[in-house]
């Protein structure tokens, strides 16, 4: 199986149209240009499953457009959808902001889905697709060193009730890599995809590695690859399994 990470920052692209006329206009104004490259691109790939992160799901700013749903019927697939930020938040009432979210897009006959939730930071959703014989989460950390440890508490727990083999990917924010992560990985039994701690932020000159595919035994990476693709501030990741 084929298994696409990407963040795609909501379409808004890069380079200088974010800041015009103003600085981070951007992510106000959108880019209508920008989503059906993306969308090609993930189409050439050809994944059997996409973890998008940074989705709109029809704001203005993507002309009331719902990315996941757009790309998933260019696919075939069916998509999984949620506003990143918690019931609480008041961010869910807010214009633009309560249409930002994550999303899995899987084959038709993939069901299945589950939403979780962190108990801290900002961005809180956790989403996890259950197949048939091994279960798949997505998740966005926080910016913060503090929220981020204790939302890698919950993904622990969550990981640890699971009787499936387990993959987490996402934007974990890990400025300093994998070494942040060392113990969460350990305590899970995951291991990285991304052997050679390859970067994937920023796009145009990669110095971070923010954006990781995890998993456990049971599940055998037969390849793994970070396309030079610049439709967004991240790389995406692409990584064939299979479940053994």
């Amino acid at each position: 199986m084929r298994l696409l990470l990407y963040n795609i920052r909501y379409g808004v692209g890069v380079g200088a149209s974010m800041h015009m006329p103003l600085p981070g206009a951007g992510y106000i104004l959108g880019n209508q240009s920008v989503l059906p490259d993306i969308t090609r691109f993930i189409k050439s790939v050809d994944p059997d499953i996409v973890g998008l992160i940074e989705i709109d799901t029809g704001s203005m700013r993507s002309r009331k457009i719902n990315q996941a749903e757009t790309i998933a019927a260019e696919l075939g697939m069916n998509s999984s959808y949620e506003s990143k930020y918690g019931a609480k938040s008041i961010n869910k009432v807010l214009p633009i902001l309560r249409k930002q979210g994550n999303a899995f897009l899987a084959a038709p006959r993939v069901h299945g889905e589950t939403f979780h939730y962190f108990d801290t930071g900002i961005k809180r959703l956790i989403i996890e697709l259950e197949m048939g014989d091994f279960a798949v989460f997505l998740v966005h950390l926080s910016l913060k060193y503090r929220h981020r440890h204790l939302q890698l508490r919950k993904l622990y727990d969550l990981i640890a009730v699971t009787e499936k083999p387990v993959i987490v990917a996402g934007d974990f924010n890990t400025f300093w890599g994998e070494n942040e992560i060392y113990l969460f990985m350990r305590a899970a039994g995951l291991k990285s995809a991304n052997i050679k701690g390859l970067p994937s932020y920023p796009s145009r000159s990669p110095r971070k590695e923010l954006d990781f595919i995890l998993y456990q035994d049971g599940i055998r990476v037969t390849n793994f690859e970070i396309p030079q693709v610049r439709h967004s501030d991240h790389l995406p990741l692409v990584c064939d399994f299979e479940v053994e």
